[in-house]
C-alpha cells in the first residue's frame, strides 16, 4: 500500500500559512523531528491494523466482534494520536507531506512566489526547497544566496 500522501497540505489552524526563513525552519527541527519521528514510527502499525480490519475473514459471531472492536480501538487510538501530533506541527507552522518518509514542508517566499523549504526526517537541517507544484521530486539545494534572498523577502519578526 502506498504511503500516506499529504501533498494537499491539510491545515488544522489558520488558513494563512506561516512563512519561514531557512534559519527559522532549522531552529524548529529539534521539536519537529521528535514529532515527525512519532508519526513515522506509529504509521506502519496503523496501516497493518487498517489492512487487517478490511481483510477480516471470520464467520459472524463473538470472535469476529471481538476482533473488530480490538482493531477499531487501535485504529481510533492512533488516529487520535496522529491528529494531536499534526496539531502540534500546525502550531509550529509546518506541514507533514508523507507519514512514512517523514517529509515536511515549511512555507516560504522566493522572488515573490510561494515555495516550500523541504526537510526529510533524519536530515540534519533544511537543505532543499521546491516549487509548490513540484513536490519532493523537484527539490533544489538551498544556496547561501537563496537563503539571503528569502531572508530579505520576509518581514522581520520580533
Amino acid at each position: 500500500m502506498a504511503g500516506r500522501d499529504n501533498r494537499a497540505g491539510r491545515y488544522f489552524g489558520p488558513e494563512q500559512p506561516r512563512f519561514f526563513t531557512v534559519e527559522e525552519a532549522n531552529r524548529t527541527l529539534p521539536l519537529v523531528s521528535r514529532i515527525v519521528r512519532d508519526i513515522v514510527d506509529g504509521y506502519p502499525q496503523f496501516q497493518r491494523e487498517r489492512e487487517s480490519y478490511h481483510a477480516l475473514d471470520l464467520a459472524p459471531g463473538a470472535e469476529l466482534q471481538r476482533r473488530l472492536e480490538s482493531l477499531t480501538e487501535a485504529i481510533d487510538d492512533y488516529g487520535d494520536r496522529l491528529r494531536s501530533l499534526l496539531r502540534e506541527l500546525d502550531q509550529v507552522g509546518c506541514v507533514v507531506k508523507d507519514y512514512q518518509e517523514g517529509l515536511v514542508d515549511f512555507h516560504s517566499l522566493y522572488h515573490g512566489h510561494p515555495i516550500a523549504l523541504c526537510w526529510k526526517l533524519d536530515e540534519e537541517r533544511v537543505e532543499n526547497w521546491h516549487e509548490l507544484d513540484s513536490g519532493f521530486a523537484g527539490r533544489q539545494p538551498i544556496t547561501p544566496e537563496f537563503s539571503e534572498d528569502v531572508r530579505r523577502e520576509l518581514p522581520r519578526r520580533g
